[in-house]
């Protein structure tokens, strides 16, 4: 069972500019990270976009989901941004059927070095083959229908709405 994981962005994939304090965006990490998580399922990795969620438009939200539509592959990972996760998480509840996707991300960029970052994109990878067909997130090794869930951001952690 091959799983496609498409890149959007997001803090997972950012850098930190050491002369001028900015984060930014070079290239993703998630080579490395597979590499250094030792993942041995079969994964087919596209980036679709390098961008901040807060960013991210529309248009963004429906390139993701007509690529998630249009894959082979029915299990899927986006690695995006935390910020609006939500808000693609109910674009895709409303285009894209009969396939498991589970959206996950970082709260710490992964060249912080503490990051929480391997452990969701593993966990991430460990519900996309178990659930069945639907719409997730999954941060800090939980795992949310896409319809509850939110961030909290005085707490920096996801948690159910009801």
């Amino acid at each position: 069972m091959k799983i496609r994981i498409f890149i959007t962005g997001g803090t997972f994939d950012k850098e930190y500019n050491m002369l001028n304090g900015q984060l930014y965006f070079k290239d993703t990490h998630l080579p490395e990270l597979l590499e250094k998580g030792r993942n041995l399922v079969p994964v087919e990795i596209r980036t679709l976009m390098m961008v901040d969620s807060l960013e991210m438009t529309e248009e963004d939200r429906a390139l993701i989901a007509y690529q998630c539509e249009q894959c082979e592959e029915e299990r899927i990972v986006i690695t995006h941004g935390t910020d609006t996760m939500d808000q693609t998480a109910r674009v895709l509840a409303q285009t894209v059927k009969n396939k498991t996707v589970v959206i996950t991300g970082a709260m710490i960029p992964i060249k912080f070095g503490s990051s929480d970052g391997l452990f969701n994109l593993g966990s991430a990878l460990a519900f996309a083959q178990t659930l069945p067909h639907g719409i997730y997130v999954a941060m800090n090794g939980r795992c949310f229908n896409w319809d509850n869930v939110r961030k909290n951001r005085q707490t920096g952690v996801f948690e159910e709405l009801k």
